[in-house]
Formats: structure tokens, C-alpha cells, sequence
């Protein structure tokens, strides 16, 4: 058995000139070209694929390959996977040939092996160096230009894999850094397994999700909700990176946008323990990813104010102009081809690779004294106690009872609310969930209610293009939109801070 370490990264057919250019200056070892011919097996109802097992044969050079992957890993495109080779003298899978403890308990295999069949297949031409670094490290670096094939259906494959042979991780991440610098490559979470199945079942896409709550359980120390949370959002992440490379929706950036925000509080959730320092840097890429994606409020409010054929607008006389208005600056801002171009970007994968790197080698670690490193093996339920405790105490002070609120006051103070909700969803799974959920509520409709008072904004953005009895008018409907959700934000706030907390 080994564990297979790998990165995988999605990349155009004209990459493989890039590739050749990058590694003309490295150490390689040894080279190779092969047309690869893989067959994935599976029964009718995918018993494989429900214990996340990918059985597959591959045939190269005439010889036959039976390869058994078992359920691993995935951190941002770094994939550890167990790995179970033998060389058979067909194409015919035989399950028996594998140890019986790469089985999950109580597996079947007599069943599954009466069962088996083949699913789909992969064809690739297969460009291999393996180059040595400078640490002794040793790294597999393929390129693969092929396709996966289910009856008369195709897929593309065209993947930059760098695989660890020997020596440290780390070294997968120099070299890829390296590769990446001039963009091109984009981490992919999705293997040929993945795509084959989504083949094989006509699959359309995934759908978007909302973000969920971390499971932090009172198992966990403080170090590992961390990283759970971590890892939790950045999965979040790549899952919509991959439906919006897939069919530009544009809720998939949402939820990136979403996953960012997270990732930014988790930091500064845990600043008390890890210094800042620690994830400067990191911070700072993140708040320039940020900084990409912050039209899409913009986007969204013209959206939602044009759907419909400006049925929002329809008592304005000036709908229609001021509906071309909103059309025209739509088309202002950043489109699809631009973030495509961003998700290729050096600096966009640079991040990733970076805070994988950084999550899998705990790069905190040699930032932290004796003291710090005993708070973080300390259970994590104490700690999730005083920092909602701490964000509450936030929220009551921006949102005070006694205070009216204007809408620059709530439109201010949406980042803040924004941050404060995202605390609870690492430390979710600590409490009672009737009382958590009665809790939140009244805050997601305050929120809720600062995203209809943030949909106006494009209007007032427009007043000064219009004169008159129409500028009139529209001042006049603003106005009444506006205090009609102040009035409601107000009665929510007011339940919202009577609230008794459902921690500790």
C-alpha cells in the first residue's frame, strides 16, 4: 500500500509550452511520454462510489495496471489518497487480488466482484518528468491531454498533476509556486474518477450551497476547530470556484465572496492565540481577493432591480430610463470573462496554494510560546464561550437599543454584522441548536434587511442624471422604501438584542 500525495491543477491545452519552458531550468532526473488507456469499474448502484473507492485498470506499454484508491483527503488540491497496486493480464478487475484490510469493514467483496463493471474510461497522452529539488526531494510532474468517455459522451482532460515521490510535501508546493507564476493553472479538486462518474450519469452541475456550519464537536481543542474551520471554508470555497468555472453563475462567487469572509474571521477569531503575524501575509492576499469581488453587491442590487422587467420600479414614471441607466452600468462592471481570467491568475492560485501549504504544515506553529500552545490544546468549548460572548457584546454596542439608526448607520455597520454571524458558524455544533437557531434568526433578518436597504443604492447612485418632477418622484419613492425598512429593522433589532444567548 502506498499514500499517494499529489496536487492536481485544471489547465488549457496550450499550457504544456508554459510547462516545458518552466522546467527547462530544473534538475530532471527522467522523462517520458505514454498514451495511457484507463477503464473504471463499479456495480449498478456504485457500492465503490458510496465508500468513496475508485477501482480502475490501466494499460500502458501492454501492460495492465489494477489500481484500488481508498477514501483520503483533499486540502485545496492536495490529494492523500491510500493506493493499492498490482499488475494483472487484463482488463478483467479482480477484487481478491487486494489485501483484505484496504476493504471497508464488512465489505462485501464475493458481492461486489459478482457485480462489477466497467463505468467509463479515461484516454490520455501522458507527458512525465520527474524532477529532484533542491531539499532531496523527488516530485512526479505529469501533464495529461486526453478525454473521459462514457459510450458516445466526451470530456476534455487537460491536468497538470505533481505527485510526491520522495522526500517532504513542502517541496510540492515550492515547485508548484514556481509553475504557477504566470498564471494558467488552477487547483482542481474534481479528479478523472469525479468526472468520469458525473459523466457516466449525465450529471448537469452541482448545485449551490449556502455556507453550513463547521461540526465542532466538545472533542475538539481550540488548534482543531481551527483548522476544521479552515479547511471547512476552504472546501466552500473551491466547490463554487468549480460550478462558476463550469456555467458562470454568479451566486457561486457569492459564496466565495461568503468563504472569504469566513476565512477572515476565523483569523481574527483565534487572533488572541495565534499572532497576527503568523498569517500577515495570508490575511493580506485575502483582503486583496476581497477587494476583486466587492461588485458584487452592486451587482447583485441592479440585478434584483431589473429582474422582472423592472416590476420593482413600476410606479416610477421614469422606469424605463432609469432602467437603461441600470443596464448600463451592469455592464460596467467586471463580467464573467474577467473572473474567469482572475481564477487562472498567478496571485489568485498563489493564495490557495499558500494557504493550503500553510494549513498542512501548521504554519503558526514556530509563532507560538509555551503559553499560546497550551490554549490551543485546551478544549475548545471555553474558548467558544467567551469569543461569542465577546461578539455579542460587539453587536449591542453598534446596535444599541436606545439609538435610532439612520441608513448610512446600518449600511456601515453591515461588514460587522456580517462578521459577528460568521463567528457562530465554526462553533455551531458546541450548543443546542433550538436555542442557537432562535437566536440567529432575528439577526439573519436584520441582516436580511440591510441587504434590501443596500438594493436601493443604485438609484440614489443615479439621481443626479434626472431632473424635475422625475427626480422628484424618485426622491420621494426612495424615501418611502427606506423608512419602511428602517421601521422594520428597528422592530428586529429590538427583538434581537432582548434575546437571551444560547451559550454557554
Amino acid at each position: 500500500m502506498e499514500t499517494e500525495i499529489e496536487l492536481k491543477f485544471f489547465v488549457l491545452p496550450e499550457f504544456s509550452t508554459q510547462l516545458v519552458e518552466k522546467i527547462s531550468a530544473a534538475k530532471i532526473l527522467q522523462q517520458s511520454r505514454r498514451e495511457l488507456g484507463n477503464i473504471y469499474f463499479d456495480t449498478p448502484d456504485q457500492v465503490l462510489r458510496q465508500h468513496d473507492i475508485g477501482l480502475r485498470i490501466r494499460r500502458f506499454d501492454d501492460v495492465f495496471v489494477q489500481t484500488l484508491k481508498t477514501a483520503g483527503r483533499v486540502v485545496a488540491g492536495l490529494h492523500q489518497r491510500p493506493e493499492y497496486n498490482v499488475e494483472v493480464n487484463s482488463t478483467e478487475p479482480s477484487l481478491a487480488l487486494h489485501p483484505a484490510d484496504a476493504w471497508p469493514h464488512n465489505f462485501d467483496i464475493v458481492a461486489v466482484q459478482q457485480q462489477i463493471q466497467p463505468l467509463f474510461s479515461t484516454d490520455f497522452t501522458r507527458q512525465q518528468w520527474l524532477v529532484a529539488m533542491p531539499d532531496g526531494s523527488q516530485i512526479e510532474l505529469a501533464f495529461d491531454h486526453g478525454e473521459v468517455s462514457v459510450d458516445d459522451k466526451r470530456s476534455p482532460i487537460c491536468e497538470v498533476e505533481l505527485e510526491l515521490k520522495s522526500g517532504q510535501t513542502d517541496a510540492l508546493f515550492t515547485l508548484a509556486r514556481e509553475l504557477c507564476v504566470d498564471g494558467g493553472m488552477r487547483l482542481g479538486n474534481l479528479s478523472k474518477a469525479a468526472r468520469g462518474y458525473r459523466l457516466a450519469a449525465d450529471y448537469q452541475g452541482d448545485p449551490i450551497k449556502p455556507l453550513v456550519f463547521v461540526n465542532t464537536t466538545t472533542q475538539d481543542s481550540v488548534e482543531s476547530a481551527f483548522i476544521n474551520t479552515l479547511e471547512h471554508t476552504l472546501e466552500h470555497w473551491l466547490y463554487h470556484e468549480q460550478i462558476y468555472m463550469e456555467r458562470q453563475e454568479p451566486q457561486a462567487l457569492v459564496q466565495i465572496s461568503q468563504a472569504l469572509s469566513l476565512l477572515r474571521q476565523t483569523f481574527a477569531t483565534f487572533g488572541g492565540i495565534i499572532p497576527r503575524r503568523a498569517s500577515a501575509l495570508l490575511r493580506q492576499e485575502l483582503q486583496w481577493l476581497e477587494g476583486e469581488l466587492t461588485w458584487l453587491e452592486e451587482a447583485n442590487s441592479i440585478q434584483e432591480l431589473i429582474d422582472d422587467k423592472a416590476y420593482v420600479l413600476r410606479k416610477l414614471n421614469a422606469r424605463k430610463e432609469l432602467q437603461q441607466q441600470l443596464e448600463l452600468r451592469y455592464q460596467e462592471l467586471p463580467d464573467s470573462d474577467d473572473m474567469v481570467q482572475l481564477m487562472r491568475s498567478a496571485r489568485y492560485c498563489g493564495l490557495l496554494l499558500d494557504l493550503s501549504r500553510w494549513i498542512l504544515s501548521r504554519g503558526w506553529q514556530p509563532f507560538l510560546d509555551d503559553k499560546s500552545r497550551d490554549k490551543l490544546a485546551a478544549p475548545v468549548k471555553a474558548f467558544a464561550d467567551n469569543m461569542l460572548t465577546r461578539s455579542w457584546s460587539e453587536l449591542l454596542d453598534v446596535f444599541p437599543a436606545e439609538r435610532e439608526l439612520s441608513r448610512i448607520d446600518y449600511l456601515d455597520q453591515k461588514p460587522r454584522l456580517l462578521r459577528n454571524l460568521m463567528s457562530g458558524i465554526a462553533f455551531a455544533g458546541l450548543y443546542d441548536e433550538d436555542r442557537r437557531i432562535s437566536f440567529r434568526m432575528p439577526w439573519l433578518d436584520l441582516l436580511q434587511g440591510l441587504e434590501d436597504l443596500r438594493v436601493l443604492e443604485p438609484i440614489r447612485q443615479l439621481l443626479p442624471l434626472f431632473e424635475g418632477d422625475d427626480l422628484a418622484q424618485m426622491q420621494k419613492w426612495l424615501q418611502r422604501q427606506e423608512e419602511s425598512l428602517l421601521h422594520a429593522m428597528s422592530q428586529t433589532r429590538q427583538i434581537s438584542i432582548e434575546l437571551t444567548p444560547y451559550w454557554p
